[in-house]
């Protein structure tokens, strides 16, 4: 079996970001706040799973968005997974809105707001907003 690989994204608008809180029947990272992101399937580009994801998880498709540098994460009892990231500027569909069961809400976040956090999925974030927002 390979790494995990994950994709994630970081979407802004207006100097803000999009966080999603992360239900709390989650294996990894039970109700924190995370980028919208979800798993690259088999046969799937990251850039593919990322389209995907969003559209599953918040109802809007991705049509402008760059990649970031990946992070490597462990978290506990994994190999580790490789998380590709998208910064996404512009999407169709309307407004993000909550969809499914996987988070509990949904959020726009000035940097500095997002960065205090206290609940944040990872630490890494912090510097990836201030380096992109």
């Amino acid at each position: 079996m390979g790494r995990v690989q994950g994709a994630c994204a970081l979407i802004t608008r207006d100097g803000r970001l999009l966080l999603a809180r992360r239900s709390a029947t989650k294996r990894f990272f039970p109700n924190c706040w995370d980028l919208v992101a979800g798993h690259v399937e088999a046969g799937e580009t990251p850039a593919e799973a990322l389209v995907r994801e969003v559209r599953e998880e918040i109802g809007v498709t991705p049509i402008r968005f760059t990649p970031l540098d990946p992070l490597t994460v462990t978290a506990p009892g994994t190999p580790g997974a490789t998380y590709h990231l998208f910064h996404v500027t512009t999407w169709t569909d309307g407004e993000p809105r909550l969809l499914g069961d996987e988070h509990t809400d949904l959020r726009w976040f000035t940097v500095e707001e997002a960065c205090a956090l206290d609940d944040l999925a990872l630490d890494d974030y912090r510097a990836l907003f201030r380096r992109v927002v």
